[in-house]
Parts: structure tokens; sequence; C-alpha cells
């Protein structure tokens, strides 16, 4: 399964901040991460906090597309029908949208 995240480095607080559009017509997860955007810390900083976030393994999510944008395409490794369940659960606030 893969998953489009916004990621905001260099922020005050980790955490996922909702949905935003991403200019396409489409939408993507909005997260921030305190790390700066130098040398794959903040990369490595999303890929931690969506493990942390969704109780998966580190090595269960990996980044597809984007090293070096703000707009990241993130692959979570498993069944596709358990991942969907766990998104649900997991950020199920922040999957709402006005």
């Amino acid at each position: 399964m893969r998953l489009q995240v916004r990621l905001s480095p260099k922020a005050s607080a980790e955490r996922v901040q909702g949905l935003v559009e991403d200019g396409a017509g489409g939408v993507a997860l909005k997260v921030a991460v305190t790390a700066p955007a130098e040398a794959g810390k903040a990369n490595a900083a999303l890929l931690a906090l969506l493990a942390r976030t969704l109780k998966l393994k580190r090595g269960d999510v990996s980044l597809a597309l984007g090293a070096t944008d703000r707009r990241k395409l993130v692959h979570l490794a498993g069944d596709p029908a358990a991942l969907a369940a766990q998104l649900e659960e997991r950020l199920g606030p922040w999957l709402k949208r006005d």
C-alpha cells in the first residue's frame, strides 16, 4: 500500500496534522517532524513516526518517491486489507474531511 504525504521538516513537534490538498486534485497526509531537511534526516524521522503511529515495524515503512521533495510517496509493506484497517484505526481522526 502507498500513502501520499506532505512533509514539514524543522517543526516544533512531530505529529500528523491532517489532510491537505496535493494540488493535483488529490489529498495527502500532512506530517510534521522536528528533524531538518538535510542528509535524509527528515525522511528518516517521517518513516519512524509513521511506523510508530501505525504500529508497524520500521522496516515495513519505506520511501518510494520524493527523497528531496516535500511531497512523498511512502510504501507500507503488508496485507492491504489489514493496513487499510490500521490506517482507519490509527489515523481516523486525521482522515476526516470537511
